[in-house]
């Protein structure tokens, strides 16, 4: 939306990179069966610019598991009005732990096969 923009016309970063941890807590929260909170994300960098209006893509990957974390990538991509070519705009690397209903860490359940 517009209200998300700078004077530009791009959207914040910000506003992306809540989309992207957003995208990587349902991620995290597939693969625990329950609630998660992120604990740290690695360096973003931004390769190009998302306008108002253009469709923005959001892929999620858990990368490794560990006792009561896990780390999960995520890929921005945008998509203009005027095109089907798709642009990746940034990725990162979200850490999550899982929590219980205490809100303390659990063990990250075993992978389902």
């Amino acid at each position: 939306m517009p209200g998300d923009t700078n004077p530009a016309g791009d959207i914040f970063g910000g506003w992306l990179m809540s989309q992207m941890d957003l995208a990587a807590g349902n991620a995290a929260g597939r693969r625990t069966h329950g609630r998660c909170a992120t604990v740290a994300v690695e360096a973003m960098s931004f390769h190009a610019p998302v306008k108002v209006g253009d469709e923005v893509s959001l892929y999620a990957e858990v990368i490794s598991t560990g006792r009561t974390s896990l780390r999960i990538r995520v890929e921005a991509w945008r998509r203009s009005q005027v095109s089907e070519d798709s642009v990746r705009v940034t990725s990162a690397v979200f850490t999550f732990v899982a929590l219980d209903a205490h809100g303390r860490p659990r063990p990250v359940p075993p992978e389902a096969i």
